[in-house]
């Protein structure tokens, strides 16, 4: 992602089993942009060859402090000046004791010991270990030193114990990382309502009506507004996405619980923006029992649904935001404009799900941002850069 670049991630890796998923934790955080120095504990690279990390993050791996096959500078020094982000995944307990007390006795101690950058920790270890009195202290201390931490996670550990030690998941780490990287918050402080996915309306016990909505874009809204320092609140219907990092998900599945859980939710928060694709009309009256074919044609009245969007303009406070998305085959400025003033929004992603990279099911957009006066035509783009692109212009309405 270009707000990531020329980012360093100063990846620490010590010894334990859950090093393994260091491997792909150091594969995502490339995905996302970032460069990658890792350092290696020598029981770490009992576990995973350093030739791994080599591999994965296009750089040399560090794990001798007396190893003078390389020519580099001291690299405890040039490393630790060179990172962003401190990030050690797995942090055994005994690193932990280590970095709590100022002990450096190899590279990866004396180079965090050398880092000036945040700090970002991923405990793993034993059950018994992790809830020691030692290890509560330590973690105590370290987190009022400023130290951020991800997980443990609960669940069965290779010792055979279950409980909680487990590190997090590597998907996890990168988006705690992610924001952590995002040095500019302009909605720190802010609570934002996101809807996303499609809704079903049932005919039977096992049909439904729906449209084909994957929830991606207001998946990637959420996942950016909490990197950019905001309280998201994700209302979703049934989509097959990920959720993201730091994000309260509440799940829907009609357009009318929908609209229940936005009038809820909405006077408690500084915006809405409405990325879902809510049914327009649902089934009268729902069959109890599946329907069977009879060899006649089947009619089913249609009522009309809520429009969710326009009952939150109709209850917006003045200091309130509300972003609408329209998706539309033609027209595409006239229709955005008549939906704008009806809901009464403050403006509208508006797409033509026609063009080529824009629409359903896929990692792109074309959209133009229409206010009640002007429009923004966007290039083709990311989702995720669409989503910031968004959440950069709300933020310029609270300036």
């Amino acid at each position: 992602m270009t707000q990531n670049a020329q980012k360093t991630v100063l990846l620490g890796i010590t010894g334990g089993i859950a090093a393994y998923k260091s491997a792909d934790l150091v594969s995502r955080l490339r995905k996302a942009g970032l460069r990658v120095l890792c350092v290696m504990s020598r029981h770490a690279a009992e576990f995973v060859s350093p030739l791994t990390f080599e591999t994965l993050s296009g750089n040399p791996v560090a794990v001798d402090m007396f190893d003078r096959r390389q020519s580099w500078e001291v690299e405890h020094i040039s490393w630790a000046k060179q990172a962003d982000l401190l990030l050690i995944a797995p942090a055994s307990a005994n690193f932990i004791a280590k970095y709590t007390h100022g002990i450096a006795d190899d590279m990866l101690t004396t180079t965090s010991m050398a880092c000036k950058a945040p700090v970002l920790l991923a405990p793993a270890m034993n059950t018994a270990m992790y809830e020691s009195p030692a290890t509560r202290e330590n973690l105590e201390v370290l987190a009022r030193r400023g130290v951020h931490f991800i997980g443990p996670g609960e669940g069965a550990l290779a010792c055979g114990d279950s409980g909680p030690g487990r590190m997090s998941e590597p998907a996890e780490i990168v988006e705690e990382a992610l924001s952590l990287l995002t040095v500019d918050k302009p909605l720190a402080g802010k609570s934002i309502l996101i809807t996303a996915g499609p809704t079903r309306e049932y005919i039977d016990p096992v049909r439904y009506i729906t449209n084909r909505s994957s929830g991606k874009m207001g998946y990637a809204l959420a996942k950016q507004a909490q990197r950019m320092g905001a309280s998201v609140r994700l209302i979703s219907g049934p989509v097959q996405v990920p959720i993201p990092w730091g994000v309260e998900l509440l799940p829907v599945d009609s357009t009318q619980e929908l609209y229940e859980r936005c009038i809820d939710c909405f006077p408690f928060c500084d915006a809405a923006i409405m990325a879902a694709a809510p049914a327009d009309y649902r089934v009268k009256q729902v069959a109890d029992e599946k329907l069977k074919k009879t060899g006649d044609d089947l009619t089913l009245e249609l009522h009309e649904n809520p429009d969710v969007a326009a009952a939150l303009g109709e209850m917006k406070r003045e200091e309130q935001r509300l972003v609408i998305f329209v998706a539309e085959t033609n027209d595409l400025l006239k229709n955005a404009r008549a939906k704008l003033r009806k809901k009464n929004a403050d403006f509208a992603v508006a797409n033509d799900v026609t063009q080529e990279g824009a629409g359903f099911d896929v990692d792109t957009n074309v959209v133009t941002l229409v206010a009640k006066v002007g429009s923004k035509p966007l290039p083709l783009m990311s989702k995720d850069e669409v989503a910031r692109t968004i959440l950069e212009r709300l933020s310029e309405g609270w300036k």
